[in-house]
């Protein structure tokens, strides 16, 4: 009995031993990150000193010194050496597989992310471009560009079709807007396009004319996405996969551990997920095809979890266009629009009130979150009404629903979304990018001072998004952070200071609100125990340097799950775009040229 009794006590002493060094394993962390000041977004505790990690989790938030029982002989010490560490940005609204698009394209964007100031250098930019890619446009036969913006140019116009003709009058030259709202194309892409003095334009759509009635070249809206839509349709696989992989490395380099893919279609989705699959997609990106398009798709793909870093989020749906291409819809004339406009025009919208409805219906019968872009007042009430209808007929079916940019609203207009559950998701920075051009003349200075009303929203309590609508403008997270706080336009004016926020508010406007947007806040957006080690290392402390040298600070590392991600070599630039061949191969990228221009011919 006596040896028997010792075999038993010898199990459960070894037992208990094994137990406690599981247990003592369990909390020995794999990284703990400390050095630097670290901003969690956690409002309880919005500081700390140290960050301790395992399994990709945060596992302990706080002092050094009590973090120090988590540290093993396995354990690194990730040294901040003084920088600022934030939570990882989570993408309000973009366009990841869209802006890969830029990589096969001419840089045609305006100071400071490109050269073009005016008509001339607009066609010397496309020109050198098509003598640098020489190969691509022999074996291609087309020359296209992105990123023009009328509104920086010199001549406050836009190119036309003769403009782009002295680029090449043999080969089809199209640029895309800097909006993707509108393009241009020469004589013989519009001829390829058959779109000619007796075309009309589609519903929701505009074909810009000259004196004679003639297509002048300038696609407006559904005129211009019927031409260039199905071009990204007909890109194929290795395309579209092409696409995703820049755009989501182009996201990371600014500090997005998780991106957006707004408008998406069943092509990008499925190439991302290929993309992903092998490995080539190191954040998170959340898809939301177009409504219109593609509802069984979305019932069918829509899920709250990821899938190598890809999972389709809901629906996307557009009212209207661009303020600064004068498309958006307002509910009062634009003040003084450049081009040829009737008077009392107030843009357009390019679906009827009862698509809208039919979508947000659908939306909400099905508890589908819906991200609805709208930027003129015009459009809002379209909105707001049709959000009413479907609260009557549905009620609340949590769903979170979105509002995108909401560039001019009233006040009331806001209050209407408050009263409704709308998330608004805003664009800051359209502040500097065309804040001048509002004032001058789209709203005019009056109404200028409260596009993106961050101030009003705020005031009411509200949480909100910033987004960079990337390609429309770069994913500069500095840049965005700086709109918000500064709305500093591009000539140095402060617009609408009553709707500045704090830097404070402005990251919680990055981070934690949209992961709430997302429905993502358990996982991201602060640094919390529980949470994913998604971070982002800043060169300084966002709080601590004045308010102007906000867009100075740089990106350091991006880190996802505890891995590095992103890392910027000593003595590197701000990351920018880097315009590059879609691959190694010269082949591939002529395919992928060739695929992208011939669809044109077929419409």
């Amino acid at each position: 009995m006596r040896v028997y009794l010792g075999m038993l006590f010898a199990v459960f002493a070894l037992t208990v031993c094994t137990t406690e060094a599981s247990e003592i394993s369990a909390k020995i962390a794999d990284t703990i990150y400390t050095g630097g000041p670290i901003l969690t977004m956690d409002d309880k505790h919005p500081k700390a000193d140290a960050v301790a990690v395992k399994d990709g989790r945060i596992i302990a938030v706080g002092s050094l010194a009590d973090l120090r029982k988590y540290k093993g002989s396995t354990t690194k010490e990730f040294n901040l050496n003084g920088r600022a560490m934030v939570p990882g940005f989570v993408d309000s609204h973009g366009h990841v597989v869209f802006g890969g698009l830029q990589a096969l394209s001419a840089n045609l964007l305006s100071p400071p992310d490109g050269k073009v100031t005016d008509i001339a250098s607009l066609k010397s930019t496309l020109s050198q471009w098509a003598k640098d890619n020489a190969d691509a446009v022999a074996a291609t036969k087309m020359i296209i560009g992105f990123g023009y913006d009328n509104a920086q140019m010199k001549e406050l116009r836009h190119p036309t079709r003769e403009d782009l003709d002295e680029v090449s009058k043999d080969i089809p030259v199209l640029i895309v807007h800097q909006s993707g709202h509108l393009g241009v194309a020469n004589s013989k892409a519009l001829e390829m396009a058959g779109i000619n003095k007796d075309s009309k334009a589609p519903a929701g759509g505009v074909i810009q004319r000259d004196e004679n009635g003639e297509p002048n070249g300038v696609l407006e809206e559904y005129a211009f996405f019927s031409v260039f839509v199905p071009l990204l349709g007909q890109l194929g696989d290795e395309g579209l996969v092409t696409f995703a992989r820049a755009g989501s490395k182009l996201w990371a380099k600014f500090g997005y551990t998780t991106g957006q893919d707004g408008r998406s279609s069943e092509a990008a989705v499925k190439a991302l997920k290929k993309a992903a699959a092998d490995g080539d997609i190191l954040i998170d990106v959340v898809a939301f095809p177009d409504v219109l398009e593609g509802r069984d798709f979305i019932k069918q793909s829509m899920s709250r979890d990821y899938v190598d870093n890809v999972r389709v989020g809901g629906c996307k749906l557009t009212i209207d266009g661009s303020p600064q291409g004068f498309t958006a819809l307002r509910d009062r004339p634009y003040y003084d629009p450049v081009g040829k406009y009737p008077k009392g025009y107030k843009g357009y919208s390019a679906i009827t009130q009862e698509q809208l409805q039919d979508a947000v219906n659908w939306c909400f019968e099905h508890g589908l979150q819906i991200l609805v872009h709208s930027n003129g007042e015009g459009a809002s009430d379209m909105l707001i009404a049709a959000f009413k209808k479907a609260r009557e007929k549905y009620g609340d079916p949590g769903n979170r629903p979105v509002l995108v940019h909401g560039q001019f609203q009233r006040e009331d207009q806001v209050d209407s979304f408050q009263e409704l559950g709308v998330f608004q998701s805003v664009f800051p920075m359209h502040t500097y990018y065309w804040g001048d051009w509002h004032r001058e003349h789209t709203v005019g200075p009056k109404k200028a001072e409260n596009i993106s009303p961050t101030g009003w929203i705020r005031k009411r309590g509200l949480m909100f998004g910033t987004h960079h609508d990337a390609p429309v403008a770069f994913p500069d997270s500095m840049r965005v952070l700086d709109a918000t706080v500064n709305r500093r336009t591009r000539s140095g004016y402060i617009l609408g200071p009553e709707q500045r926020v704090d830097v404070d508010t402005a990251l919680k406007a990055m981070t934690i609100w949209p992961a709430w947007q997302h429905f993502e806040e358990d996982d991201k957006g602060s640094i919390e125990v529980g949470k994913l080690a998604d971070f982002v290392v800043l060169s300084e402390d966002p709080t601590a340097v004045a308010p102007e040298k906000l867009a100075d600070l740089k990106v350091l590392k991006t880190i996802k799950k505890d891995k590095v991600i992103f890392e910027r070599k000593p003595g590197e630039p701000s990351a920018r775009l880097q315009y590059a061949p879609l691959s190694n191969s010269p082949e591939a990228a002529h395919h992928v040229l060739h695929t992208l221009f011939s669809g044109l011919a077929a419409d």
